[in-house]
């Protein structure tokens, strides 16, 4: 029986989620009377933990006999909320989770307390290790982790509790991992990290992410698509920006982590960027590679937020020429700075979110509009629906997952693109 894994959050807990896979059932996890299910949670938000908690108690009804382990930021800033769970048998800590020697495949595993939490100091730990993954199942790209943890202490943020300090892959085996799954035949290689612009501040040479990008791209000709998950963009160094400008395997699409466009909440945020850095960091680029297509995290109802302070973040989805919204109403979190910050009033809080929405479900549907008639290259991710270089959803009637379909753009339904393949339309 295989071993079930559920993925929330990020995309590099989707990665993870995969070297999980293959450790649990090298430790026979997969052997188990009843099965096992593995949670690997999420703990951005207040939200995504409850949602946690309610897939555990659904998958107990469920699979009664089942051995449940959560692991995951959740559980590694909170393992008591979790031990105290009757459907978890275990809780594993985001160190513990990625080695076989921690998902013992008896049949008494988590029987106390004491045996039922293996979760260490995150922040002991120094490195991040290469873990070599083969395929990313049912995914028509795959995910490469560079880098893990963050050093930076938003007041809003759990999750370098969640994750530990800083710590970067080295660039050789990233590129070794990239040669391996472009030899197995992804197309597109999306790499991912917590805050991957300081990639390799603690490598020897400190190396930036530009540079990774441009050997990954130089000793890897067989990577049709290069992608980067998430970036800092006040972060951003020179030789990420020339191959912004001059490598057409680099996707034009940047989402940027930008939480707010007052200065007065950023500053509170504790982030580092101001509001016209981030205007004149998405001109800056637009210039260098024209057409590039920029997402964002924003945060709705920050504590102190006025009217005035939320207009301004309101009026930076325009000025940022934003099309790929994340939207996420302020969610105090426990042993964090800003939930002892004064509260904006929760029914003010999800309006503003869904102001935010709709000037993003707005921007999107102007940018769809923009491309009727144009010609698009489609990563094919399931039957019918694939992704344009800047990751717009599109409907194609046409090719595989992973393959590549050029395309010509017929219109729009407002929620994703109608493409036709130039093949068809020729015949």
């Amino acid at each position: 029986m295989a071993v079930d894994i559920v993925t929330f959050g990020c995309r590099l807990n989707t990665y993870e989620s995969e070297v999980m896979r293959r450790e649990a059932e090298t430790a026979g996890l997969g052997s188990l009377k009843g099965g096992a299910v593995i949670f690997n949670t999420c703990a951005v938000t207040a939200e995504a933990v409850r949602q946690a908690k309610q897939s555990i108690r659904k998958a107990r009804r469920e699979s009664p006999d089942a051995r449940i382990i959560v692991t995951g930021c959740a559980a590694q800033t909170d393992p008591a909320a979790f031990v105290a769970m009757d459907e978890v048998d275990l809780v594993l800590g985001n160190e513990e989770k990625l080695r076989s020697s921690n998902y013992r495949a008896l049949p008494d595993f988590g029987v106390n307390d004491t045996e039922k939490a293996r979760v260490n100091d995150i922040m002991s730990v120094r490195e991040t290790a290469s873990h070599m993954v083969d395929a990313i199942e049912g995914r028509a790209r795959a995910f490469v982790q560079v880098q893990n943890g963050c050093d930076h202490r938003c007041t809003f943020c759990i999750i370098p509790f969640g994750r530990g300090n800083s710590r970067s892959v080295p660039m050789g085996a990233v590129v070794e991992q990239v040669k391996r799954l472009a030899g197995n035949g992804y197309a597109e290689i999306v790499l991912t990290g917590v805050d991957m612009t300081s990639y390799g501040a603690d490598l020897p040479g400190a190396p930036r992410l530009g540079k990774l990008v441009k050997t990954i791209l130089k000793q890897v000709p067989d990577v049709k698509r290069l992608r980067l998950s998430s970036i800092d963009s006040i972060e951003a160094d020179d030789d990420l920006l020339d191959a912004i400008a001059n490598e057409n395997r680099l996707m034009p699409h940047l989402h940027l982590s930008l939480q707010a466009g007052d200065d007065m909440i950023l500053k509170r945020m504790k982030r580092r960027h101001l509001r016209d850095d981030s205007i004149r960091f998405c001109e800056e680029v637009r210039r260098l590679r024209p057409g590039i297509v920029f997402g964002a995290d924003i945060i709705a109802g920050f504590p102190t937020e006025t009217e005035a302070m939320f207009q301004n973040s309101l009026g930076i989805v325009e000025e940022c020429g934003l099309t790929h919204l994340h939207v996420f109403p302020f969610s105090p979190r426990e042993g964090t700075p800003a939930a002892r910050m004064p509260q904006v009033d929760r029914a003010v809080v999800k309006a503003r979110a869904a102001r935010l929405r709709a000037a993003g479900d707005a921007a999107y549907a102007g940018h769809l509009a923009t491309l009727a008639g144009t010609r698009q290259s489609i990563l094919v991710e399931r039957d019918g629906i694939g992704r344009t270089e800047g990751f717009t959803l599109t409907a194609i009637a046409a090719g595989a997952p992973g393959d590549i379909v050029d395309a010509v753009v017929t219109g729009h339904d407002g929620r994703q693109l109608l493409a036709s393949p130039l093949s068809a339309r020729a015949a």
